[in-house]
């Protein structure tokens, strides 16, 4: 559901509640940035129920990791593919929380967030990982 601002894709949804984008990342996405979801302007990111949830393990004989950030300069932030979460290890199952120390995690405009996966190695033959970001959008009125 879209915010109703005209020229906004934001996810907003018209109730007090917390929001969330899910996106599901394999190892055939390795070296490309996925669009999780974009999150309008004035939201706050929940960083503790942020992150990667690792469903299936990335099977390369290096160290895989996943990255999230932006895709493109927006609000006053450089585009930068891990500035919610650098690293994150996808060798054992579980979820990893986005690791970033972002400045209140506050977004100032729409923001595009997208998840990439990396090789060490070879790339890996399986993996998937279950990338949610959780947002409490500024619809107080």
């Amino acid at each position: 559901m879209t915010t109703g601002t005209p020229g906004t894709t934001a996810r907003q949804y018209s109730m007090q509640m917390a929001h969330y984008c899910r996106k599901t990342l394999t190892f055939s996405d390795v070296g490309t940035a996925v669009v999780v979801g974009v999150i309008p302007a004035g939201s706050i990111l929940l960083q503790p129920v942020s992150g990667a949830a690792v469903t299936t393990v990335f099977n390369s004989d290096g160290t895989d990791f996943i990255d999230i950030g932006v895709s493109a300069a927006t609000g006053g932030v450089s585009a930068n593919d891990d500035l919610f979460a650098t690293d994150l290890d996808v060798s054992a199952l579980g979820f990893k929380p986005l690791d970033e120390a972002v400045a209140g995690l506050l977004l100032t405009a729409d923001t595009t967030i997208t998840a990439t996966y990396a090789a060490g190695g070879s790339a890996a033959t399986t993996g998937s990982a279950e990338i949610v970001i959780v947002y409490v959008p500024d619809n107080d009125g």
